[in-house]
């Protein structure tokens, strides 16, 4: 019998036993999707048009409005564009997916060339176990806390890996219908593979590898973590698989080890690559095989022989990018981390997938701790030992690992990532003040900028566009007129409560009304995106295609402000780094009676201070709770 049957023949068992109806499959809602939307021409340029207008002076929105009109007119080159783009989704469809999903990887990840560290991926630090931390110990070693925890929660993964393969997460749906299950695919199993001009990644769904890869003091290890037939393997025998791991290891004289070649995942993307060391890596049979041990595996574990500072500016900073990019493999689409005190984590590589989906998968592993002797109490006595990958090193390979180590801890020094954890209300008070959570956050973002900066900026928020197949993202633009009306007669002491309220009032619907077409498929990036892929190097010269010639085309997608809505983060709060070197990226959680956000710049850009913007941003959420405590709320 394979596993996969295996899997469903005891799988169907513990979802008897978990739910109180046989739950829909994961994938069952799938053909009931509709097409992501191309949208119409005309809506485009208007909504596009209004996006600039809080960014050009009333000269320069003119230029350009003349530009889009050309652009747009009918029978024009936009209306070419977008028959090819229809043909184009035509193709897409054909295989279970649209238009964007393809153009949108390569473009907005795989073509992305510098380096994935920081810029790309994304972290999230877990709550704290129920019962505490442990002790710790001195660095260089592990802890019998660090590791029953890590062996709960590997065994968590593995479970959660395997009702994805046997379709028994339930489907996501809410009051407008279901949403693409697709992402959910692209979660174990995955990995980025650098190559020169564009990576690639590579997937599998089902997951049938019973091997994940663990990552100690830079040596990495193939450890089986589901039985030669299937079957799920204790808890106590995942913690021995851990432990035989660091006995290796520490048996091993450090000038034995093999060299730090996860460092490597951290350098810009054509050099890692390049020709001259993942090509030439793989032409190498003893390198082959370790990186397609990797590529292959379930997930990467790391084991921290460390525990960060319990400050919470200084902790979430080992998820972020660890030691020097050191005890990592961030080439993965998942990899977990666990400190020698228990604190734990994920570091995510951003392409397969967006933020809710491995948010799930986290979620439901740290509900269920500590998870011990739960999923089985069946003995397993045929694992194989853990296996140590090995490398063979070359000198110009030593001196790319040397290099790589230099220029991660040279990105490392530059990041300035701060968090804050608001505990004076959350998702509760703000719909007693009959306001969108969403929209409230978004709002504290604009006004804390124009305090801080005296101006306003181009500025991101992510739209789920899950309700289509495949369906992925759309950028809502939250810097609008009605934005730069409410902030500007925020600050200004003459203009009366009411009528800022009134504002304010008017920037959130703005807003709504944003997010609700962006979620529809109907923003104005993406569509604009697609057209220009279609164009021919010709087109994209003419003056027909002026209007992505002119600045304000780049300009208005220049995010000063990168924000991503996360919530309610009540068991795990994340983060990424800031997109453009003068910006911030903010991810934020709204819980029921709090906020958790991250806060992220660059210190080489002077302008930019994560510590100072994070107290101008909750000096606005104070102010706001106040004012609404005072005008909102109803006594």
């Amino acid at each position: 019998m394979s596993r996969l049957n295996l899997l469903r023949k005891s799988g169907n068992v513990a979802i008897r036993r978990c739910y109180t109806t046989e739950a829909p499959p994961t994938f069952s809602n799938q053909s009931k999707l509709p097409r992501l939307p191309i949208p119409e021409l005309h809506l485009t340029a208007a909504r596009y048009k209004r996006s600039l207008l809080p960014l050009l002076s009333a000269s320069e929105h003119a230029d350009v409005g003349k530009k889009v009109d050309r652009f747009f007119k009918p029978d024009g080159l936009a209306q070419t564009l977008q028959s090819r783009l229809h043909q184009l989704d035509d193709q897409e469809t054909a295989k279970g997916l649209n238009w964007l999903d393809q153009l949108w990887l390569q473009k907005g990840y795989l073509e992305y060339r510098i380096p994935t560290l920081i810029n790309v991926n994304w972290w999230n630090q877990f709550r704290d176990p129920v019962t505490g931390l442990g002790q710790g110990a001195q660095d260089g070693q592990v802890t019998d806390f660090q590791l029953k925890r890590s062996a709960g929660m590997i065994a968590g993964l593995i479970d959660y890996s395997n009702r994805v393969n046997n379709e028994q997460i339930p489907p996501d749906v809410s009051r407008s219908g279901p949403f693409c299950m697709h992402q959910l695919k692209n979660m174990f199993g995955t990995s980025r593979i650098a190559a020169s001009g564009a990576d690639k990644v590579v997937t599998q769904w089902p997951c049938l590898a019973k091997h994940i890869n663990v990552i100690y003091k830079d040596q990495i290890f193939s450890v089986q973590a589901i039985g030669p037939n299937g079957e799920t393997v204790p808890v106590k025998t995942l913690e021995a698989q851990l432990r035989s791991v660091v006995d290796q290891v520490e048996n091993t004289p450090a000038e034995q080890r093999q060299a730090a070649v996860g460092v490597l995942t951290t350098e810009h993307r054509d050099t890692w690559g390049a020709a001259s060391i993942r090509e030439e890596m793989e032409t190498q049979p003893a390198n082959a095989k370790s990186l397609k041990n990797i590529d292959d595996s379930i997930f990467v574990f790391c084991l921290d022989d460390y525990s960060s500072p319990l400050d919470l500016d200084l902790s979430h900073r080992n998820i972020f990018h660890g030691r020097n990019g050191k005890n990592r493999w961030f080439d993965k689409a998942l990899q977990f981390i666990v400190e020698n005190n228990g604190r734990a984590g994920i570091n995510g590589e951003h392409s397969p997938a967006d933020a809710v989906i491995p948010s799930r998968i986290v979620d439901d592993v740290l509900s269920k701790e500590p998870i011990e002797g739960t999923m089985s109490d069946a003995a397993i006595g045929n694992l194989e030992k853990p296996t140590l990958l090995t490398w063979q090193v070359s000198s110009k390979l030593g001196d790319a690992i040397r290099t790589a180590e230099k220029n991660a801890s040279s990105l490392i020094d530059d990041l300035d990532s701060v968090l804050l954890h608001y505990p004076e209300y959350g998702s509760n008070f703000m719909k007693q003040a009959k306001v969108s959570p969403d929209g409230w956050l978004q709002m504290v973002y604009q006004l804390a900028y124009f305090k801080h900066y005296g101006t306003h900026c181009p500025t991101y928020e992510s739209a789920s566009t899950r309700k289509f197949i495949a369906g992925r993202t759309e950028t809502v633009r939250t810097c609008s007129t009605e934005t730069v009306a409410f902030t500007k007669a925020w600050q200004d002491k003459d203009v009366q409560m009411s009528e800022k309220l009134d504002l304010l009032n008017k920037a959130i619907s703005g807003h709504l009304e944003y997010m609700k077409a962006a979620s529809n498929g109907h923003g104005v990036d993406r569509h604009l995106l697609g057209l220009r892929c279609q164009m021919t190097p010709e087109e994209a010269a003419s003056d027909d295609a002026a209007i992505f010639q002119d600045p304000s085309y780049w300009g208005s997608q220049y995010w000063k402000l990168s924000t991503s809505n996360t919530s309610p983060g009540d068991l795990a709060w994340g983060g990424f780094g800031a997109v453009v070197p003068e910006g911030y990226g903010i991810n934020y959680a709204i819980g029921k009676e709090r906020v958790r956000m991250s806060v992220s710049s660059w210190n080489h850009y002077k302008e930019t201070d994560s510590t100072a913007f994070r107290k101008t941003i909750r000096g606005v959420l104070d102010e706001f709770g106040d004012v609404a405590e005072r005008y909102l709320v109803q006594k």
